[in-house]
């Protein structure tokens, strides 16, 4: 949502005068680039367990974060309260951090001037969570449940979650520019646990969306529970393959995962710059075959990931990674754009007030190509199909990777056939990009509740068309 600039500046008790107050102190020491990032989020969860909605809570956060650059240092400091004494006892701190540092880096200079446009919100909300009454949504939690157990007999338990919270935030920075936004977030979640003699299962599902209250009802409950006991079955009578090296077909949306760890980290900007990424003298070069597009978007309407602002206050938008198999762009915040000589991408972003804006990822994808999904499984001789990827591990300056699969079947002369299970898929990124041979045309974006953690927690989306890797280390007998 975007409301009228007043609504935040009434928020948060201040004006663009004492916001370039603020500003003018944080320079006290001769700063080069300093902005101002005030939240205020109402968060609210509600747990099902043992067949009770057992636990439930509320929070308020609320401050305002104070950055200065000087040369390549940060200086940062926050406060919990906007009275004007304690906004400029933090801008003092963050001041006093980012001093004596000679100037050895370009200073942000890009400006976004341009208003908030409500009529280009890319998360309305029809329903604010906020004005829902909490004991609405217990009844829901319950008839979650109830359409899992009716699905499959083996269910042994499920335990749900519904949390919302609705971020206001307001940015103004040394540029004058001023950009406001409210961010909603809605997310259900599931696990169920299954047993079948002594083999028990589990299986987690979840659909998060930045929308309000409206995301909940039927539609929503039939597909989270469709999803809870689909290919349950296959897991249960799944088995460990032989390991080895050979040909890997990662099915299309979840698997999107990899995507993001083993390659889209390797793009933020902030690694390419400290050299710390194996992609940072690679701008420009082939880095897979031709027809293939990589991108990191912020403008998918409700998409977990997208943003109106990034929290630098540059506007939400879809960046090319990789076009057409060519490295074109790093995800840039604006300090990385300054060192690079270009703008912002709008990746600069941040967990909460309390900390300092960086390079991160919104909703990385990878586009269809021309493929039928199931010639690229009749294409294989030998070799795994993967559902979905769990747990992971990358090394950025390598690229290296290892991730467990969740979900899989063997693929015998071009036909699945037996569930897999207990396997990790190891390879390195860019190797792993390269050795690409064909990409289906089935292109999706997981609606799942993605959480990326790199010295922060963001929201992120994932997705990936059905894509054929020539070679990949099967981590089986």
């Amino acid at each position: 949502m975007i409301y009228s600039s007043t609504y935040y500046t009434d928020l948060f008790g201040v004006d663009v005068p004492t916001m370039e107050q603020i500003i003018a102190t944080a320079l006290g020491h001769g700063g080069d680039y300093a902005d101002l990032f005030f939240e205020r989020t109402v968060s609210r969860n509600l747990l099902l367990r043992d067949s009770e909605v057992s636990s439930g809570g509320a929070h308020v956060d609320y401050g305002v974060g104070i950055r200065v650059l000087k040369g390549d240092k940060t200086g940062y400091a926050y406060s919990e309260s906007t009275r004007l004494p304690d906004m400029l006892a933090a801008a003092r701190a963050a001041s006093a951090i980012a001093q004596g540092v000679p100037p050895t880096e370009p200073r942000p200079t890009v400006s976004f001037r341009g208003m908030p446009n409500p009529a280009a919100d890319r998360y309305p909300m029809q329903k604010d969570w906020r004005d829902c009454p909490m004991d609405t949504f217990p009844p829901l939690l319950q008839d979650l449940e109830a359409r899992i157990r009716r699905r499959d007999e083996r269910v042994m338990k499920v335990i749900a979650m519904l949390t919302s919270q609705v971020s206001d935030v307001l940015m103004f920075n040394v540029q004058g520019e001023l950009k406001y936004d409210t961010r909603p977030m809605g997310t259900l979640a599931v696990s169920v646990i299954y047993g079948q003699g002594k083999n028990i299962q589990n299986n987690h599902v979840s659909r998060s969306f930045r929308c309000g209250a409206e995301m909940l009802g039927d539609a929503l409950l039939d597909e989270l529970a469709d999803e809870a006991v689909r290919g349950i079955t296959n897991r249960l009578e799944a088995r460990r393959p032989k390991g080895g090296k050979m040909p890997v077909v990662m099915g299309a949306g979840a698997s999107g995962i990899l995507l993001h760890e083993a390659m889209g980290h390797a793009f933020e900007a902030d690694f390419n710059r400290k050299g710390q990424s194996i992609f940072s003298d690679r701008m420009g070069t082939r880095v897979c075959r031709e027809g293939i597009t990589i991108v990191d978007d912020a403008t998918l309407p409700g998409n977990r990931g997208s943003l109106n602002f990034d929290d630098e206050g540059v506007p939400g938008q879809r960046t090319c990674m990789v076009e057409d198999g060519i490295l074109t762009s790093f995800l840039h915040d604006r300090l990385s754009a300054a060192h690079y000589g270009v703008k912002p991408t709008g990746n600069g972003r941040r967990e909460s007030f309390r900390f300092n804006p960086i390079p991160r990822m919104r909703a990385t994808y990878m586009e269809s190509g021309d493929a039928r999904p199931e010639d690229l499984i009749a294409a294989v001789k030998k070799g795994i199909y993967v559902d979905e990827f769990a747990n992971g591990q990358v090394k950025i300056g390598e690229g290296d990777f290892t991730f467990y699969v969740k979900s899989g079947f063997l693929i015998e002369d071009g036909r699945l056939t037996r569930p897999v299970t207990d396997i990790n898929i190891i390879g390195n990124g860019p190797q792993a990009l390269a050795d690409i041979q064909a990409v289906g045309n089935d292109g999706k974006v997981d609606p799942g509740a993605w959480t990326c953690g790199k010295e922060q927690q963001v929201p992120v989306s994932c997705g990936i068309p059905t894509v054929l890797v020539r070679e990949l280390t099967v981590g089986g007998e």
